[in-house]
Formats: structure tokens, C-alpha cells, sequence
């Protein structure tokens, strides 16, 4: 696939200017991770550990608590403190969770910004994944959380002088775009504006432009990353996109002689591991700019039907599978409305070339491996239990 080359987004690129790509942080840093306990904040605490030389095992007990709100000291073997804010807090004798200075916090509450300040104080970056998917039958509860949360934690950053702002993004914030080229960060962030999770990372983008030019000393970074799997996160992305209702445990065993798809179904994957791998490495680098994050290969029909073990593909109409999520959607006998379809038939096909030249970032397993993974995990009915979010 070749590259399309739309014009530059000033702000990324004002962004990118600013990042150090090949420049260690200090040794030792304060990192706040908020939304810690889901399926990419277990990731990216699983790898802050391994990178502090936290030991194999990763299973030894907690710190004792300290004061006030907070539990556990956070203080790793490498130096680095981790500080995990979580609406609830997961198990903090269980790894990767131990060794952890937790807080619970709601991004969405009226004193948000008052008591995220107060956590971020003395951070040395901030990695913001706070999110939710359901319940999508009422956007505005979504937006408290996914827009409004994201406007407090930015405010919170500037209050508390925190000086690298790290926001989880997505392929789904991009404006409609080619499935048969390649496009860099620069591609318009205007979002499919029948999906409400495409509209709110659209809208979050342009908060973090604006944030940006309001703060020109402090470096942002925004990574967009394709649909993101993992064993740990099975459970949870069952229920989040099919519903509590429906069975999964012959998900593993699937195995289709033919596959019934769109052609217009064109999605990128990363595993959850090297997605926290390249978070680790833009807080290593204190890189700014946004970044695109996906594994290979892109997954078409016929790779999603290789992972399948179908032998044909069949092409849908889209406007027949559509309708079928609508209906099915709106009758609640599963959990993901059409706005879904409508990202994977429309955004656009992300280049990663830039993650893998300025982060030195490459994905150590294929998106078809991570997805059969995650099947795989439905099928066992694999989950976190230490973690509330991932715990079901």
C-alpha cells in the first residue's frame, strides 16, 4: 500500500517538533496511569513493570498502604513510580496491579479537577485512558467520561505542572479515508459522525489542539491504535460488544467453511502488549506528537476468514448487515450498535511508519495471532480477576 498525503495538521505537527525521540527520560519518574485497570492500563503496568526490572514473578505483595486515599508505595526496583487512578480499585496484592499507589477517582465528577490535581502533583507524565463503551443507549453518560473527562484530566495537568501529557486515541478519530493506501497522522481527526465513539475521540482531538496551543510547554502525545486485543481482556470485550446475555463459549471452537462479510470491512489490530510497549517508549522518549499503533497484517476478509479456517469469503451487502445490527442493537440481544460497522467500513487504513521510525517500535505479534487470541479467551472465558473492569 502506498502512503496518501493529506495536508499536515499544524498542531501535530507543532507536537512533533516538540518531542525529544531520541533522548532518554530521567531515570527515575512519577507516571500516572488514569483508567489503570482495564485492558490497555493492565498492559502498560504489566510492561512500566518488566522495564523497571520489577521481578519475574510479579506477584509479591503489596506496600503498605499510605496516607489518605492512596494504597500501596509504587516504588519500583528501576525507580519509577507508578500511580494508577480507577474508578475501583483492583486487587493490589496480585501482579500486574502490586507495587502500585492507587487512588479511585471519577473523571467525570464535579470535583475532578480539584482531586486529580492533587494526584498528578509531582508527576513527571500522565497517561490518560479513562473510557466507556456502554451504556451506548445513553451517549451522555459515555460523553461525561470520554469528553468531559478527558477536558478535567487536561486541566488537572496545567494546575499540577505536569510536563508530558500521554491521551489513548484511535484510528477510530479519523475523518472517512482510503482502504487501499496508507495514511501517516496527519489524515483530519473529523471522525465518522454516525458513531458515537468515533465523535467523541474526534472531539478529543480537538481538545488536545486546543490544550496544545494553550500550552506550548508541555509536550502532548496522542496514540491511535487499532482495535486492541488480549487474552486478560476477553471477558470484558465480550460483554462490552455483545452483551452480557449472549453466549461466547463457542467463540474459541469457530471455525466457519464460509464467510459472510462486507468487502467494505477493512480494521487494523495490535495486541495489547506492544501497544503498552509503545506507550512505555513515548514516556521513555518523552516523544511527542501522534502516533498510529497497529500490528500486521490489516485485517480484510481474507484475513479475518484465515482466522476463522473458513475457505470462501461470501460479500454482504453492507446495508443489509448494517440494518441486522440496528434492529438486533435496539432490541438489546446484543451490545454494539452500527456505528461499529460504520468505522470499519470507513476509516482509513493508519501507517505506522512513524512509531517505528521515531519510537524504534515494532509489534512482536501479528494482529491475526492477537485476534485468535482474544477468541480464543471468549471461548475459555478467560478474565482478569483482580481487576474490576476485566474481572467479568
Amino acid at each position: 500500500m502506498t502512503d496518501a498525503r493529506p495536508l499536515v495538521n499544524p498542531a501535530t505537527a507543532a507536537a512533533a517538533s516538540r518531542s525529544v525521540p531520541h533522548t532518554r527520560a530521567e531515570a527515575s519518574m512519577r507516571i500516572v496511569i488514569v483508567g489503570a485497570t482495564g485492558n490497555i492500563g493492565t498492559a502498560i503496568l504489566r510492561r512500566l513493570h518488566q522495564g523497571a526490572g520489577h521481578p519475574g514473578d510479579l506477584g509479591g505483595p503489596a506496600s503498605p498502604a499510605d496516607s489518605g486515599d492512596a494504597t500501596g508505595s509504587g516504588r519500583h526496583l528501576g525507580g519509577h513510580e507508578l500511580v494508577g487512578v480507577a474508578r475501583r480499585r483492583p486487587d493490589a496484592t496480585v501482579a500486574p496491579y502490586s507495587d502500585v499507589e492507587w487512588h479511585e477517582a471519577d473523571v467525570s465528577a464535579p470535583d475532578a479537577v480539584e482531586r486529580l490535581t492533587r494526584i498528578l502533583a509531582g508527576a513527571d507524565a500522565v497517561v490518560h485512558l479513562a473510557w466507556l463503551l456502554q451504556p451506548n443507549h445513553r451517549e451522555r453518560v459515555m460523553w461525561a467520561t470520554n469528553v468531559v473527562g478527558l477536558r478535567n484530566l487536561l486541566a488537572a495537568a496545567a494546575s499540577a505542572g505536569v510536563l508530558h501529557v500521554i491521551v489513548s486515541s484511535s484510528v477510530g478519530a479519523y475523518s472517512r479515508g482510503p482502504k487501499g493506501s496508507r495514511v501517516g497522522e496527519d489524515w483530519p481527526t473529523g471522525g465518522v459522525h454516525t458513531s458515537h465513539y468515533s465523535r467523541h475521540k474526534a472531539a478529543n482531538e480537538r481538545a488536545l489542539d486546543e490544550f496544545e496551543a494553550t500550552h506550548p510547554q508541555i509536550v502532548v502525545s496522542r496514540v491511535r491504535p487499532g482495535l486492541v486485543f488480549q487474552r486478560d481482556a476477553a471477558s470484558e470485550v465480550g460483554r462490552l460488544f455483545l452483551g452480557a446475555r449472549f453466549p461466547k463459549r463457542w467463540l474459541g471452537r469457530l471455525r466457519l467453511p464460509v464467510l459472510p462479510v462486507p468487502v467494505q470491512v477493512v480494521s487494523q489490530a495490535v495486541h495489547a502488549d506492544d501497544l503498552a510497549d509503545a506507550f512505555a517508549r513515548i514516556i521513555e522518549r518523552r516523544a511527542g506528537g501522534a502516533f498510529n499503533v497497529a500490528g500486521e497484517p490489516v485485517l480484510d476478509p481474507e484475513a479475518l476468514a484465515a482466522v476463522l479456517g473458513a475457505r470462501t469469503v461470501v460479500p454482504m451487502r453492507l446495508a443489509v448487515v448494517r440494518a441486522m445490527m440496528w434492529v438486533t442493537w435496539k432490541l438489546r440481544l446484543q451490545a454494539s450498535d452500527p456505528g461499529w460497522i460504520d468505522i470499519a467500513t470507513n476509516v482509513p487504513v493508519m501507517s505506522t511508519e512513524r512509531a517505528r521510525s521515531v519510537l524504534e517500535w515494532e509489534p512482536h505479534r501479528s494482529s491475526t495471532s492477537a485476534l485468535r487470541e482474544l477468541l480464543d479467551g471468549m471461548g475459555e472465558g478467560a478474565s482478569l480477576p483482580a481487576s474490576p473492569p476485566l474481572s467479568r
